[in-house]
């Protein structure tokens, strides 16, 4: 009867603790460890086994993510004021960078599309924007992408 007891006892603490310390990611994910705030390095994708208590880990999405930049109230150097909205499409190519540089990565990517939408449309006339827009997609996608560069970020 005691030994069921102990037994018992042990299974109720020992179970949730081994549950926590099983981890699990998918394909396309990543899972950034730290342990008492070191970081570690990235597992998955599959099972491992992380310390509960002493381990945390952070999961990182690694599939293209689409964001949808608001409308911006922009003035062209022409003196004409338009909206403009516009979708970033990014990818987290290192998963550490994007924890570790930055406090969260999908806002810093969107503040800094709406930035620079701003920053390089409002540099040019009504007629340039209007008929160059391949042209100035490029040169936002391209400076959006050394921005974010150092996050881990790959803007497509």
């Amino acid at each position: 009867m005691v030994l069921e007891l102990v037994i018992g006892v042990v299974l109720f603490i020992v179970l949730p603790i081994l549950a926590m310390a099983i981890k699990i990611t998918i394909e396309y994910e990543r899972g950034v460890i730290f342990r008492l705030g070191r970081l570690l390095g990235v597992r998955g994708p599959g099972l491992f086994l992380i310390i509960p208590v002493i381990d945390s880990m952070v999961k990182v999405d690694l599939r293209i993510t689409a964001i949808d930049v608001p409308r911006q109230r922009i003035v062209t150097k022409d003196n004409v004021t338009i909206d403009v909205d516009a979708v970033v499409y990014y990818k987290v190519f290192d998963p550490i960078k994007a924890i570790v540089n930055v406090e969260d990565y999908q806002i810093a990517t969107s503040f800094i599309a709406q930035t620079t939408l701003r920053d390089v449309l409002g540099q040019v006339e009504l007629d340039y924007l209007l008929q160059n827009r391949d042209e100035l997609n490029k040169q936002l996608q391209k400076m959006i992408d050394e921005s974010t560069e150092g996050w881990g970020i790959k803007v497509t």
